[in-house]
């Protein structure tokens, strides 16, 4: 990991650990807060493992529509600790096409989840990106703001599920 290569999201989840892991791991749960409202995920695959896609369709009021996305694909699983997949890849780890927008430059995505104890989860995204051209074209395109707000519906998210369970 490096600063000028890199995208990095830190934060403590108010919810217990395997309910983010499972709001973070489903289809379903996935596209109900992973997108920063008012944006909404219309479309969502999630193969959970090892050359599996990662796929979806993001779309806001402002006519902002990825499309059907390009498919990415999912790079590493360890259950309750750590979840990777790559927009450089397509599902079997087959080299993707570059898309448009946000899908414009390769991407890998890590985000590891750990017990902070309290039912809490200490939760860490990272942005990993091919040259500081990217990186920054991707932070103008508001991943911070777009993160953190995510992050937080994850938050909120999760503990709709405690309270359903």
């Amino acid at each position: 990991m490096t600063d000028k290569l890199d995208l990095v999201l830190e934060r403590t989840i108010d919810a217990p650990i395997d309910l983010v892991w499972k709001a973070y791991t489903d289809a379903e749960h996935l596209k109900r807060w992973f997108a920063p409202r008012p944006y909404e995920v219309t479309e969502m695959e999630l193969d959970l493992k090892p050359g599996g896609i990662f796929r979806l369709r993001m779309q806001g009021p402002d006519g902002f529509d990825t499309g059907h996305g390009v498919p990415g694909c999912v790079l590493e699983v360890l259950e309750l600790k750590k979840l990777a997949w790559t927009s450089a890849l397509g599902p079997g780890y087959r080299p993707n096409e570059a898309g448009e927008g946000c899908e414009s430059f390769p991407m890998t995505a890590v985000v590891t989840f750990a017990d902070a104890g309290n039912g809490k989860t200490a939760y860490k995204a990272i942005a990993l990106h091919k040259s500081e051209a990217d990186r920054e074209k991707h932070e103008q395109m508001g991943f911070h703001d777009g993160w953190v707000t995510v992050a937080g519906q994850l938050e909120e998210y999760a503990q709709s599920l405690r309270v359903s369970a």
